[in-house]
């Protein structure tokens, strides 16, 4: 990985940024951020461009249009299949990692025959990573669990191996639940809990590793800026809480009662295995993130949860 201490600390405004995954949650919070300084940033769309701030890419057949990489500063990649947008079937299951390993091997392998590779190649990865592990801190130093997402997260930042190994610094972006009304996970407990309907998920006592939008793109800016960073790193606020705690804390934000209970068994009923996901327990902490000298702006629930309800 390239870690040359003569590449620039932090590109300069107006320093192209290609972001695949621009139209989701993340992403296009990440554009607007970089569009805001005076980045120049490139989407990657998977139908025909309509904006001169588009590009092809078929990221399952494995096409991209290389040229539109050639001179960029970063390539961030965030393009994926939702992975709690429907049930796991089995063909969904096939879908999520079919989406995430095709389309993180397409750009490695794109970025790696340029002439002019970008400096950082930014994956997407989560803290699913660890599997499900109850009351146990874990941070990046922590193998890989057991399980479709592990599995799928150990595959998926595999497929990077093409830039690593031509020596771009490549970094996995390891994300916990980001707190945002307009989206993600988070999104649907906003009104559920406004409308007096929120409540603990089975017993409460699975451990939450959230982050507030904000500072989950302030923390992908960090990695991109910062050429000594490579490898690992969970973007999770510093201190992790239960299902029961965030309950309590998104009706004391809200001013809403938090009476409902929705039992194990139900949410297994309804979700399927990705209830798994709901009622597991990662007590995941950002421990490199801090060691780069990474500020989080809303390390606490409260305030997290307040500005993403006031935006």
């Amino acid at each position: 990985m390239n870690d040359d201490a003569s590449v620039p600390s932090v590109p300069p405004p107006g320093s192209r940024v290609v972001i695949a995954g621009a139209s989701g949650l993340i992403g296009s919070a990440l554009a607007r951020s970089l569009t805001a300084d005076g980045y120049e940033v490139l989407r990657l769309v998977r139908r025909e461009p309509r904006a001169r701030d588009e590009a092809r890419w078929d990221p399952e057949a494995g096409r991209v249009d290389a040229a539109a990489l050639e001179g960029c500063a970063a390539v961030v990649n965030l393009a994926g299949a939702g992975v709690a947008s429907r049930r796991w079937t089995k063909a969904y299951k096939a879908t999520i990692r079919r989406s995430r390993v095709l389309g993180t091997s397409t750009l490695a392998k794109a970025v790696a025959s340029l002439d002019a590779p970008p400096g950082v190649f930014v994956n997407g990865s989560a803290i699913g990573f660890y599997g499900s592990t109850g009351d146990r801190v874990v941070d990046e130093s922590a193998p890989a669990g057991e399980g479709f997402l592990p599995s799928l997260c150990v595959e998926w930042e595999g497929a990077t191996e093409a830039a690593s190994a031509a020596g771009i610094r490549t970094v996995f972006a390891r994300t916990g639940l980001v707190v945002a009304r307009g989206g993600g996970a988070w999104g649907p407990l906003f009104p559920l809990f406004k409308a007096g309907l929120g409540g603990r998920m089975g017993d409460g006592r699975q451990y939450w590793s959230f982050i507030a939008l904000r500072d989950e793109v302030a923390a992908l800016r960090h990695l991109i800026d910062s050429p000594s960073l490579s490898g690992p790193f969970n973007l999770t606020a510093p201190a992790p809480l239960t299902n029961r705690e965030i309950t309590a804390a998104m009706g004391r934000v809200l001013r809403r009662p938090t009476l409902f209970t929705v039992p194990a068994p139900v949410l297994r009923l309804v979700l399927g295995e990705v209830s798994g996901d709901v009622l597991g327990s990662t007590r995941a902490v950002p421990t490199r993130l801090l060691e780069s000298g990474f500020e989080f702006a809303y390390p606490g629930i409260e305030e997290t949860i307040r500005v993403a309800a006031s935006g």
